[in-house]
């Protein structure tokens, strides 16, 4: 008698940006592949959706991918905006088709939300575009500032966990309050449920000095391999006008010293500053997964991992 078939896997690789998600997420599909599993891998990095934001997202070339097929990358122009809401269905669609054609989905990606958009139950409140419409006139007048500390009377508990520079996610959460629901914060539920039953989450840990280091180093090369050149391209491309991409960090600061606002130094040293701050708040989100698999890159053996499934 024929064993029936099994289901199909959804792995998510998460973890603080260089970390080397995108290198095991390649090394978890060629292993799958030649079990006979067609893995393929979708993308949950905000930016690395942006057409043209390759240097500063660490973004794989095609001819880095092995031949594996990849989802959503380059699929956004750098004036649209790219919002969780608008990538939850399109990734889990991506997912849905995987499976259909027999392969496990592998997720990858260091955006908390995103991720947590795709393998657990996350559900959006409501949109209004025109409170939005007015919100948004508001910012721009105000300032974030005022903003942020109206969010702070109505919703203390929201504004701890929202930059107080955001302004798209000040607006956002004002939104929601306004229409009498509660804001979710761009925050985890408290009890998480997950979305595919068969979900694995593999976490990237890299001790923080030698992360730092990392992170310091990759923005150094980032300038190094072009950046600056890209970006110039982007602002032909319209990247200003974009709401996101143009404060993608690597990317605002290279815009600012392409306007002349910033000298070299300060560029890479915001960047590394900001990414390091980054890199915490990542840690911080991943650690509240229920069930994550801590794993050393530098020791991590996917034969391991598949065996145990």
């Amino acid at each position: 008698m024929t064993a029936p078939a099994r289901e199909p896997r959804l792995w998510a690789v998460v973890g603080a940006t260089g970390t080397g998600k995108s290198d095991l997420a390649l090394d978890l599909a060629e292993r799958l592949r030649s079990l006979g599993n067609p893995a393929e891998i979708v993308n949950a990095d905000a930016m690395q959706l942006y057409r043209g934001m390759d240097i500063g997202t660490a973004k794989l070339a095609v001819d880095e991918r092995r031949g594996i097929p990849h989802h959503l990358f380059d699929v956004r122009e750098v004036i649209d905006e790219a919002a969780v809401a608008w990538y939850q269905p399109i990734a889990r669609a991506a997912v849905h088709d995987i499976h259909a054609r027999g392969g496990d989905a592998i997720l990858v990606g260091g955006s908390g939300l995103y991720v947590s958009s795709v393998i657990f139950d996350f559900r959006f409140p409501p949109r209004d575009a025109v409170v939005r419409a007015r919100l948004e006139a508001e910012l721009d007048a105000l300032g974030a500032g005022v903003l942020f500390e109206r969010l702070r009377e109505k919703d203390a508990a929201t504004a701890e966990r929202i930059d107080p520079k955001n302004g798209r996610r000040i607006v956002r959460a004002l939104e929601v309050l306004e229409q009498g629901g509660q804001t979710h914060g761009a925050a985890l539920p408290e009890a998480p449920v997950l979305w595919h039953p068969r979900t694995r989450i593999l976490g990237l840990h890299v001790d923080r000095p030698e992360l730092v280091q990392r992170l310091d180093h990759r923005a150094e090369q980032m300038w190094r391999t072009g950046l600056l050149d890209e970006v110039a391209q982007l602002r032909e491309d319209g990247i200003e006008r974009g709401v996101t991409a143009s404060r993608a960090i690597g990317y605002a600061q290279a815009l600012a010293q392409l306007r002349g606002e910033k000298h070299e130094q300060d560029a890479i040293a915001e960047t590394q500053a900001l990414t390091r701050r980054y890199a915490r708040r990542q840690v911080s989100w991943f650690k509240r997964y229920p069930g994550i698999e801590w794993l050393d890159p530098m020791a991590v053996r996917v034969e391991s991992l598949v065996a145990e499934d």
